[in-house]
């Protein structure tokens, strides 16, 4: 139980909400057969606690995938995206011919992973899935929809935590959170 809340924030999903739910993502995983030769991609920033607890949940899962990165920004340095997706930092791994699940923290706009999507694609991936933590369906102004998705949430909560930020703050926190009362 998190017994260590800073002041202003209020838990959303809590630690062991969260580990439950990883554990059904890996299962749906396995049962939709992302299992041979399956490359886990990682788009920073937000998703690396989630890609890291998700992927030790495969592994529960008997799935042994690969693990790479990708950094991603249509925002830079504001709080609304400019419509257009900047590679901050590419893959090292070879996609062409393998399965790829792209993870990420929050489906919004969906701009940035339908980016990503299609990159993979046009890269040769054998098949392309999405699995994101949060999903805002509301806010979506790309034609993308997750694969498998952790929560849906309210299109006007802004999340922090569980390696979410607010300018760079409470990524380190084991939930997931919100500014409030």
């Amino acid at each position: 139980m998190t017994n260590n809340i800073p002041a202003g924030i209020s838990v959303l999903f809590d630690e062991a909400t969260i580990a439950t739910r990883n554990a059904g993502l890996a299962a749906e995983i396995a049962a939709a057969g992302y299992s041979e030769r399956l490359l886990v991609v990682a788009v920073l920033k937000g998703s690396f606690v989630f890609a890291a607890d998700l992927i030790r949940a495969l592994h529960e899962a008997h799935i042994a995938p690969e693990v790479d990165f990708i950094s991603l920004s249509s925002y830079r340095d504001g709080t609304t995206s400019s419509g257009t997706v900047t590679v901050l930092r590419d893959l090292e791994t070879e996609v062409k011919g393998r399965s790829v699940l792209l993870v990420d923290d929050i489906l919004e706009s969906g701009r940035t992973l339908a980016y990503a999507k299609q990159l993979m694609i046009d890269r040769g991936a054998a098949r392309t899935g999405v699995v994101v933590l949060l999903d805002k369906p509301k806010k979506r102004v790309a034609s993308i929809e997750a694969d498998f998705v952790g929560f849906e949430t309210d299109p006007d909560t802004f999340v922090v935590g569980y390696g979410m930020d607010a300018a760079h703050a409470w990524r380190q926190l084991p939930f997931i959170g919100f500014k409030g009362e």
